[in-house]
């Protein structure tokens, strides 16, 4: 396996946090939510712990909502306790978040791609096609999905995230090659896609249309490299133009740029973005970088804050050794369809062209078509 990662003592963590319905919480107090369950079990599926793997997307399935949506935890609203230590969920704010929802395209396909079990894909297709029916219910005439569930409001009147719609254009891509798999007509996704593409190039400021500026965040930053948005080029210029606002050399990256606290999920996040642009090499130090956060009982540990020299916050998410399992199967190409997360298998196609695949798939990467 991997040489950087211990990819089995992450494993044994995140399948620690497993219940019994197959749902994997942030941490042993609790915390869910779609997005972050999936980045877990697709670490579960690389790991090869078939079992809990296939009760994580049988889980999924089963909280999904009758529009396609789940309902999910907002970790962001959750508090420290008085030591400044450690979160305290209680009764966490909840969102039916469209980028969480999306997410669950590609936890379903990367997991049986793993696995090795793309056969049962047409089990989680209906599951993966109404959750990209419930962004799609959630575009704007502009091209960009706001971040959260409508119900009476207009679109107008919702945020949009730009890297959760860079996340999204990711999440479409894995609806596209999964419908394709299984012999939907997917041309609806396609075109979705492509506006969400246009969007995230050419009209930026949708994004910021609340005079919210989330610049100082990472995640706005190497997302639209991660999942492929840009050409290569532009996005290797995107990286490289504030590598050091970001980047602690021999520490990791920052969560964001005004605080000097470097975390180990978007450090790795940050790996999957240079493989992407063919930085291999960037990423391998960006993950030996985060020896120190590995914890002894399994996992990482969330950050580290650089300026007291502690470990903040004292927690290891599920989701944050599923991140570095993600990247190291991609870095070193462990499992079948590791380049899944970091190369673009579906290319952007003009108005009007249809699908462009034949009834053969041969439009389809060679580790579908095997």
């Amino acid at each position: 396996m991997s040489e950087i990662v211990d990819i089995r003592g992450c494993a044994d963590h995140i399948e620690a946090l497993q219940d019994a319905s197959g749902a994997i919480s942030w941490i042993e107090a609790g915390i869910w939510d779609a997005w972050n369950h999936g980045e877990s079990a697709m670490a579960l599926a690389i790991a090869g712990r078939e079992t809990p793997a296939f009760k994580a997307l049988d889980c999924l399935m089963d909280r999904q909502e009758s529009d396609g949506g789940f309902t999910g935890d907002l970790g962001a609203s959750v508090p420290l306790d008085e030591s400044n230590r450690h979160l305290v969920p209680g009764e966490p704010e909840t969102a039916r978040d469209t980028n969480f929802t999306g997410y669950a395209a590609v936890t379903a396909l990367r997991s049986l791609l793993a696995l090795g079990a793309l056969e049962r894909l047409p089990r989680y297709w209906p599951m993966i096609q109404a959750a990209a029916d419930f962004i799609l219910d959630h575009q704007s005439r502009h091209g960009d999905i706001v971040w959260r569930a409508s119900g009476d409001e207009s679109l107008d009147d919702i945020d949009s995230l730009r890297a959760g719609n860079a996340s999204l254009y990711k999440s479409l891509e894995c609806v596209i090659l999964a419908g394709r798999c299984v012999g939907a007509d997917v041309t609806i996704y396609e075109r979705a896609r492509c506006a969400i593409g246009a969007t995230l190039r050419e009209n930026d400021a949708r994004f910021d249309r609340f005079g919210t500026d989330r610049r100082r965040y990472a995640m706005d930053w190497y997302y639209p490299v991660l999942a492929g948005v840009l050409p290569l080029e532009s996005a290797r210029a995107r990286l490289y133009a504030r590598w050091r606002e970001f980047v602690v050399a021999g520490l990791g990256c920052r969560c964001v740029t005004d605080e000097p606290w470097v975390t180990a999920a978007e450090t790795a996040e940050l790996a999957l973005a240079c493989i992407s642009v063919a930085q291999k090499a960037q990423a391998r130090t960006l993950l030996t970088d985060l020896a120190p956060l590995v914890a002894d009982a399994g996992g990482y540990w969330m950050g580290w804050q650089f300026n007291e020299n502690v470990i903040w916050p004292y927690e290891r998410p599920s989701w944050t050794a599923g991140a570095l399992v993600l990247a190291a199967d991609a870095l070193d190409e462990l499992t079948p369809g590791s380049t899944l997360m970091v190369r673009n298998h579906v290319p952007e196609l003009g108005p009007g062209l249809g699908s462009g695949v034949t009834a053969s798939g041969e439009a389809l990467p060679a580790f579908l078509r095997a």
